[in-house]
């Protein structure tokens, strides 16, 4: 992904207590996994009880990669990364490049970059296993309006719950981010560190959070980017990603509209998008992707994976042409939502252990759904709390940690960022968890996209000189 941007941050600084370098020897076999992008790489397992108050369930085991630090005379000690999801790959990530920024530099040099797939992930076994066609039904009514389409919702989760457990074993009941917290204290002690860092975006933020509420003293420093305040009732976060998503896509038509990068220039795009959607919810339109017609809700999915990137705004603008072109395509759009990605098992499932569905019926979730168009009335039809709310409606697995506090006391200062048009982790997040952390500094970011590590250069820059020097921007710190 492409990291330009301008550094702007502001101000007075708090500086943390560095943290020695010296620590007991890692126990973890490493072995050369190179790629083109990191030809360093090296590649690792550790295992974890699939439930530590009850061994007899066995064990499951984590992938790592690790990517050594380039000076090593200087190294500070481990970063682990979390990518986000939840069900996403820091192996992949580390593995991909995903540092390999010009501006993140500095981290590699000084840290050992790790990055580790949570349990029920990727490369980690067992994996989360469901079949695709039973997780997810295009024809599925995701909003229904009668008692009847309500209860088909319920049969369909409930029937998919249920296959993911056949196929993945006991480990599903156990795929709750308070266990991947613990599974992350595993790794520190497994690599030897006395304290950890860790980077985290996204999911990675509530990842991050949970393992600073449980263990502050084993944090050196962390960086929440993207935040998600799990504290959120599940009703107050549908609405209020639902209004960020709307934002997002109102800024990317307002840039579209006057911008000549933009396939759609000139045209009322707002309206443009509506009646490619109008069309989808009528018809379906083609996708040569998919080898079908794609949804409305696919069609609104799409354009939401685009919203994470800003310079990703013109392919946008591309695709949303091509989809309501003379002989239309959709496959762009199609090719950007996950219903059909091969983490949308894990998503699903850790996702139901953590933001299960908060509705009691049908009337309940149709009061929601018209509160959600009103909140977003263009791009209703999806935002992931809703995605979260309607595939977690008659999931068969208890949800082992539903939306709580998790408040941190004792850790080093911890940074927070969250983005004012951010269309994932709205900034109301980014405060409220702050506030939750004893001690936090919180960035703001007043650009476009999802997380300022993908988005913003001024962002980098400061979560650079956090993590290498402990040095927090001031209170008030926005990047512009």
């Amino acid at each position: 992904m492409d990291m330009r941007r301008i550094f702007a941050v502001v101000a007075a600084v708090v500086v943390m207590a560095a943290v020695p370098a010296v620590a007991s020897a890692s126990v973890l076999t490493w072995s050369s996994c190179a790629t083109q992008q990191e030809p360093s790489a090296e590649c690792a397992t550790v295992e974890v009880p699939i439930d530590r108050a009850r061994p007899e369930l066995g064990s499951a085991r984590l992938a790592l990669a690790r990517l050594p630090a380039r000076d090593r005379s200087h190294r500070i000690g481990s970063l682990l990364v979390n990518p986000g999801g939840p069900g996403g790959s820091g192996v992949g990530f580390a593995q991909s490049g995903g540092l390999a920024s010009p501006d993140l530099a500095p981290l590699r040099e000084r840290f050992d970059v790790v990055g580790f797939d949570p349990r029920g992930d990727w490369y980690s076994t067992p994996r989360i296993t469901c079949d695709a066609a039973t997780l997810y039904d295009p024809a599925l009514n995701r909003f229904p309006s009668t008692r009847a389409g309500f209860e088909a919702l319920v049969a369909h989760n409930r029937k998919a719950g249920a296959d993911c457990l056949a196929r993945t074993g006991s480990l599903l009941a156990y795929a709750d981010t308070q266990s991947a917290a613990e599974d992350i204290e595993t790794i520190r002690a497994a690599l030897g560190e006395p304290k950890i860092s860790w980077l985290g975006l996204s999911y990675g933020t509530e990842l991050g959070a949970v393992y600073a509420s449980k263990h502050p003293g084993r944090v050196r420093a962390m960086v929440l980017d993207g935040a998600i305040d799990h504290a959120r009732p599940m009703r107050q976060a549908i609405l209020e990603e639902a209004a960020a998503t709307e934002d997002a896509l109102v800024r990317f038509a307002a840039w579209c509209r006057g911008s000549a990068g933009c396939a759609l220039h000139g045209q009322d795009v707002l309206r443009f998008y509506d009646d490619v959607v109008a069309r989808a919810a009528r018809s379906g339109i083609w996708s040569s992707e998919l080898k079908r017609s794609a949804t409305a809700d696919e069609i609104s999915a799409g354009v939401y994976g685009y919203l994470y990137i800003r310079d990703d705004w013109p392919a946008l603008g591309t695709h949303l042409a091509a989809a309501g072109g003379e002989f239309p395509d959709a496959r762009g759009l199609t090719e950007r939502n996950q219903f059909l990605s091969p983490i949308y098992g894990a998503y699903r499932a850790i996702g139901c252990h953590d933001f299960p569905s908060p509705f009691t019926g049908p009337a309940d979730l149709g009061t929601m759904a018209r509160l959600l168009r009103a909140a977003a009335p263009h791009s209703w039809r999806y935002s992931e709390y809703w995605d979260f709310a309607a595939g977690c409606t008659g999931w068969p697995i208890a949800p082992k940690n539903p939306p709580q506090p998790h408040s941190v006391h004792g850790a080093p200062p911890i940074l927070v960022i969250g983005g004012a048009h951010d269309p994932a982790t709205p900034l109301p997040w980014a405060r409220t968890l702050a506030a939750s952390i004893n001690g936090a500094a919180l960035l703001t970011r007043t650009d476009d996209g999802h997380t300022g590590l993908f988005n913003s250069a001024c962002t980098r820059a400061a979560e650079v000189v956090y993590l290498v020097d402990g040095v927090v921007p001031g209170r008030g710190a926005v990047c512009r």
